[in-house]
């Protein structure tokens, strides 16, 4: 029996998750899990799973929990904030974790998970986006595989398993296109936070759903990939395919494409990390082609659609100006969803960002959390009135 952790087990990642882990019940043990503000869920998950060890980092969560857990006798060891975090990532039994909180917390326990050669089922793209050439290098230093759980890199991997990667040509990522596809910088001035948020095809949380609908998503996708697969900007290609049937795609040098096509439901590549090599047994439903009348691919408007344009720049410069657009992004969304600043505001806003912060430094887990956090404190400063 497998025994994994999960960091954000009450998010959307992580509660589909558990559901592989219920259909593959004697294929796996959940031993530690981390969770923000959900108390309720989260007592949930323990009665059913029983983890170990839990951590929780919002402190008023913590504190009810911890009175829950001593009036009904439950036995787990609790553990708030990032030491808690780091625990669950490095218990001694764990052989793979599934790291699915979101931002940039995801980080640290990530890299220590590393360093205790627990292979990690990557669905925390902020990870690679701030630290990949950190990340990457700790992971070969270590021999530890990173299995990706986002659909599209997901997609990207199945379709390089048995073909060399020297004879790449280029990385087709596909994109849904958001609630806006085709939509004008006019329309979008118009925008509200219930507009951003009606996602055409993807159930995901709040953050995930508001970068997905100005493609910053897909531009944080892009840095992803240039460092799972040692692939150049210029040969990331990003395609919108508003039917997400085709998760993306690998065209190899003498013209052949391959890709990886299924329902779009994240317990398909979820189910495949956590079991790699292996195929494993059906947990959603199958394609059903007689009901496919057509695929459509189009070219994104990287006029309308800034951030997308904002993320290829920042991967080319390199350094820490993706940690920099990372942070940006994180904050002007967040203040979005309060309806502080404007739609239109997030991309030009970063843009500002980029033009203020240096960003030839070297890479180190200090510095990435130093950077990370001058950027949060000018735009909450400036911005947060």
């Amino acid at each position: 029996m497998k025994k994994i952790s999960i960091l954000g087990v009450t998010g959307s990642i992580g509660t589909q998750t558990l559901d592989v882990l219920r259909y593959h019940k004697d294929k796996f043990e959940l031993v530690g899990i981390s969770a923000h503000k959900n108390v309720g869920l989260t007592l949930e998950i323990i009665k059913e799973f029983k983890p170990k060890v839990v951590a929780i980092t919002y402190e008023d969560s913590y504190n009810k929990l911890k009175k829950i857990l001593e009036k009904e006798n439950i036995e787990c060891e609790l553990i708030f904030g990032i030491d808690g975090l780091n625990k669950v990532a490095t218990l001694e039994e764990i052989e793979i974790v599934v790291t699915s909180v979101v931002g940039m917390i995801g980080l640290e326990p990530t890299l220590k998970a590393i360093e205790a050669k627990k292979h990690i089922a990557l669905a925390n793209k902020e990870t690679l986006v701030v630290a990949g050439e950190l990340v990457m290098r700790k992971a070969k230093e270590n021999s530890v595989k990173i299995l990706p759980v986002d659909s599209e890199h997901s997609a990207i991997f199945q379709c390089l398993q048995g073909n060399f990667h020297n004879k790449i040509d280029k990385i087709l990522l596909t994109a849904s296109g958001g609630p806006f596809r085709g939509k004008t910088l006019e329309d979008l001035k118009k925008v509200t936070v219930k507009d951003a948020l009606k996602h055409p095809n993807w159930s995901m949380g709040r953050k995930i759903t508001i970068d997905s609908s100005t493609l910053m998503n897909k531009g944080l996708e892009v840095i992803e990939a240039h460092f799972l697969f040692d692939c150049p900007y210029d040969d990331i290609e990003v395609i919108v395919h508003p039917e997400s049937i085709v998760h993306s795609m690998v065209q190899y040098t003498d013209g052949a494409v391959m890709a990886q096509l299924g329902v779009p439901d994240m317990k398909l590549p979820i189910q495949y990390a956590l079991n790699y090599p292996n195929r494993e047994g059906n947990v959603e439903r199958k394609l059903d082609f007689s009901t496919i009348s057509k695929l459509n691919f189009e070219k994104p408007d990287m006029d309308v659609f800034k951030c997308l344009k904002l993320a290829y720049k920042a991967g080319k410069l390199g350094g820490l100006m993706p940690t920099i657009v990372n942070a940006a992004n994180e904050v002007l969304v967040e203040l979005f969803l309060e309806e502080r600043i404007s739609y239109l505001d997030i991309g030009n806003i970063i843009e500002e960002i980029m033009n203020i912060f240096e960003y030839k430094e070297e890479i180190t887990l200090e510095n990435v959390i130093n950077k990370d956090k001058k950027v949060r404190e000018y735009i909450y400063k400036k911005y947060n009135s």
